[in-house]
């Protein structure tokens, strides 16, 4: 599958994946889907975290699970939403934790992370593709594969990466990741369900910029 249109930096980390049975299988079925359903996001956006954030340039990791199965909601980077679409929930209180980390005042009417992806947080569906308000629709058909390779690369080929992962989903990928090179964030998931059993108030931003700063890399801006 050497056609896969994905930024090259990251083709190259990943071309052996392609080239297996296992993500064959996976196109032939994405494909498909596009074909016969209406699935999100939009097919150039499938691998956006991807192109907004080369391998190289890789600082920071939010690993969310399924993208959002709404009209116009999903463009390929995790938690975000296009500018002029309503914020979601988690999103809303991922900016309440900032808010409350920095002092300082977000935009609720913008969740377009765009601007993050570009500073080196990479923000990554464990699942790319999803059936119209059908939520989880493509789990098991083998994105999990290929997004835990992803992981996995990006633990054993870069140094002092910042893991956020947020809800007992994204926590069960702690065990691709190597905890003696890079910081491992948990917390409970942002969604209104969870966010008051220790999302908020677990300093996750801040601790990111102070472990990134300490290696000499610039913190985000937030």
């Amino acid at each position: 599958m050497s056609d896969v249109n994905i930024e090259p930096e990251w083709k190259l980390q990943l071309e052996s994946y392609f080239q297996t049975d296992d993500f064959r299988n996976l196109s032939e079925f994405v494909k498909s889907e596009y074909q016969n359903k209406q699935v999100f996001p939009q097919p150039q956006n499938i691998f956006k975290a991807f192109w907004e954030t080369p391998f190289s340039n890789v600082k920071v990791i939010i690993l969310g699970q399924d993208p959002y199965h709404g009209q116009g909601q999903a463009h390929g980077l995790s938690f975000s939403v296009q500018e002029g679409v309503k914020v979601p929930p988690s999103l809303k209180n991922i900016y309440k934790e900032i808010e409350n980390e920095f002092g300082i005042k977000k935009d609720f009417n913008n969740g377009d992370l765009e601007v993050w992806a570009k500073q080196g947080v990479f923000l990554l569906n464990s699942v790319l593709t999803v059936v119209a308000n059908s939520p989880a629709s493509h789990k098991g058909r083998g994105w999990e594969e290929f997004t835990d390779y992803v992981i996995t690369k990006l633990s054993k080929e870069k140094e002092c990466l910042v893991f956020m992962l947020w809800g007992n989903f994204a926590k069960s990928k702690a065990s691709l990741i190597d905890s003696a090179k890079h910081l491992i964030l948990t917390a409970p998931h942002p969604s209104p369900f969870s966010a008051h059993s220790g999302f908020f108030g677990c300093n996750h931003f801040q601790l990111c910029n102070q472990y990134l700063t300490k290696r000499g890399q610039t913190g985000i801006n937030w």
